[in-house]
């Protein structure tokens, strides 16, 4: 950070201070609701199977001669639905994730996570707690709320259909993105492309805006609702034109989450990245009967940008990783 001297924050005390009011405000909005603070592990023998995302690694040599891999959680999700299976009720869990190769004004290989589940509620009952959440954590309890379908979303914003445009319209929907032109895209991947430069900078200006009901193939872990026209029972929540939240209705079926997995790791091969071992230990969870659960995931650094009027995730974090 420019004029800072080496050892210096990129933080200064005044954001310290709306960070740690944040997290305390979290906290008692949970404790009001009955629902209990947990704690899983950061490093891991599985890694995450999304083709998107990269997990760090590391090495546990406690285990005998030879020393074995570890994995840094993209998210605690899987082993706190083990919980959830083991019968832990409504759980939170506040802690950092790590990502490799993320690094921008939104994005940073470490940040804080804030994901809950709540057995016995719909996903739709659940947008409604996650807009109590943050009303409640900034301290402003009138912040209007919109929600629109992911088909709505896209009809209104660039007039076409994203569950049934072909990938020559999304391209040409992608036209004036600079540099959309040499890239090769897989029908989702102009739907992401669009979403991200086109769409999202314009979401939540003002208010809460969610995005619900995605197409299938992009379900990641949540349920698909096999209406005439199916859709993933997912939400996304934006506010100020970041994304700050993604929520689903549980995906509880074992085989087609082994299913899942599989697809994703075929796709990580064709795209030439690591193939990491998946959770076995989750999908025996899920053998062993996950009930119908709820459950979000809320960019804490995000929230604290929106609650401080930062631009930069760096102006919220005490040491970016350029100065850890």
């Amino acid at each position: 950070m420019c004029g800072l001297a080496p050892w210096q924050p990129s933080a200064g005390p005044a954001v310290l201070r709306a960070r740690a009011c944040l997290l305390g405000r979290i906290r008692g909005f949970f404790a009001d609701l009955g629902v209990m603070e947990v704690e899983t592990p950061i490093a891991s023998r599985a890694a995450t199977s999304d083709p998107a995302l990269d997990s760090l690694r590391t090495s546990w040599s406690g285990a005998g001669a030879r020393p074995q891999t570890l994995y840094l959680h993209t998210s605690p999700e899987l082993p706190m639905k083990r919980l959830l299976v083991a019968g832990s009720g409504p759980i939170f869990q506040i802690c950092k994730v790590f990502r490799d190769g993320e690094r921008g004004a939104l994005h940073h290989p470490e940040f804080s996570l804030l994901e809950w589940y709540r057995p016995g509620l719909g996903y739709r009952v659940l947008m409604t707690e996650v807009a109590n959440l943050v009303r409640h954590a900034l301290e402003q309890p009138e912040l209007p709320v919109r929600y629109l379908s992911y088909r709505e979303l896209f009809q209104t914003h660039l007039g076409l259909d994203p569950m049934r445009a072909d990938g020559e319209a999304l391209r040409q929907a992608a036209a004036a993105i600079p540099g959309s032109r040499e890239l090769e895209l897989d029908r989702d991947g102009w739907l992401d492309l669009l979403l991200t430069r086109r769409i999202e900078p314009k979401l939540g200006r003002g208010r809460l805006t969610f995005v619900y009901d995605y197409p299938p193939s992009r379900a990641a872990l949540a349920r698909i609702r096999w209406d005439p026209e199916p859709v993933a029972e997912r939400f996304e929540l934006y506010l100020e034109g970041m994304e700050l939240a993604n929520g689903f209705q549980e995906l509880t079926d074992p085989a087609e989450q082994r299913r899942r997995f599989d697809a994703d790791l075929r796709k990580r091969s064709a795209r030439g990245l690591d193939r990491f071992p998946w959770d076995e230990a989750f999908l025996a969870a899920l053998e062993a009967g996950m009930p119908e659960t709820a459950g979000v995931a809320l960019g804490l650094d995000r929230l604290l940008m929106v609650a401080t009027g930062s631009t930069r995730i760096d102006q919220v974090l005490a040491f970016p990783v350029e100065r850890a």
